[in-house]
């Protein structure tokens, strides 16, 4: 059973500070777990099919989720709570999984990384549309300043035009900020363990009929994947689709959705250097640059005020 965590009415300076610096590092570890979410993507989808990856690492996660909703006897969502949960369904577990996954076939890791680094903002924006948070001016300055770093380093790399595939990312990214939001939200007072794994268990009626017609149809071809696919599979099953969202929506819970969200623009960054050491892909020194501007606008951010 888990705490409900209570948002008090007028907390003092030094609690909340202590609930931002605590909620920014559990959104940290989140972070850092999703940043290799991409270079273990495309290791997955260079052998096997983008949808049985999408889909497949939702099941294996549902498994994972309903084993521990069981282990921990946690009771059955409020009704209040089953729009918010398909809502991460479709944006966290379903939506983004796939397009991240079809993008990637003809991607790299390194150039998707950069897209995914205007998901802070996109979570901001959702988070204030459904009247949780109440985000500053300077904190919007510094959210866009941000993006705008992020997608300036996109566009370069691309030639100075987006693709097909930049914007199956762009879209992930949408239906990413939409699941993020509306989990951060819930988290409060679920806990993040219980948002995942109630949002992975809801999707299991429509993705285990796919996952099962897809292995009958590629029943072949699984043997011919290789290893290393396999192995990136399983990194995106277990640790992106379960254990990361454990640390960030608890992160965001206890942190705020806008604030912690931000912590996200460091993760383009990590991507890379996972893409580098992972894949191969080059790392330059402009790369650098690019993060050391955007962790300075993340700092930044932090210190602008965000109404809950």
């Amino acid at each position: 059973m888990h705490k409900t965590i209570g948002i008090p009415v007028s907390p003092s300076a030094g609690a909340a500070s202590a609930d931002e610096t605590r909620g920014m590092l559990l959104g940290l570890a989140g972070v850092a777990i999703f940043s290799l979410t991409l270079p273990f993507t495309r290791m997955a989808v260079a052998g096997l099919d983008p949808a049985f990856v999408a889909l497949g690492r939702a099941l294996v996660a549902a498994v994972l989720g309903a084993v521990w909703l069981r282990w921990n006897r946690a009771p059955l969502p409020p009704r209040s709570a089953l729009l918010p949960l398909a809502m991460v369904s479709l944006g966290c577990v379903i939506g983004f999984p796939w397009l991240t996954s079809i993008a990637l076939r003809t991607l790299p890791a390194s150039h998707g990384a950069v897209l995914v680094g205007i998901l802070p903002l996109a979570t901001a924006v959702f988070s204030a549309l459904r009247g949780n948070e109440k985000p500053s001016r300077g904190f919007w300055a510094m959210a866009l300043l941000g993006t705008g770093l992020v997608i300036g380093f996109a566009l370069r790399q691309s030639g100075g035009s987006f693709h097909l595939a930049d914007l199956l990312m762009f879209a992930a990214v949408v239906l990413g900020a939409l699941g993020y939001a509306e989990g951060g939200r819930l988290a409060r007072t679920l806990g993040g363990q219980q948002v995942i794994s109630w949002a992975l268990v809801l999707s299991v009626p429509l993705v285990a009929p796919l996952v099962l017609w897809l292995c009958w149809s590629r029943l072949g071809s699984f043997a011919d994947a290789g290893a290393g696919a396999w192995i990136g599979f399983a990194y995106v099953s277990v640790f992106s689709m379960f254990i990361g969202f454990f640390f960030w929506y608890r992160g965001m819970a206890v942190g705020g959705i806008a604030r912690v969200g931000q912590v996200q623009l460091v993760q383009p960054f990590l991507t890379l250097v996972g893409a580098a050491l992972l894949l191969g892909e080059p790392l330059e020194l402009s790369n650098f640059a690019f993060a050391f501007a955007v962790i300075a606008v993340v700092a930044a951010g932090r210190k602008m005020q965000v109404r809950r």
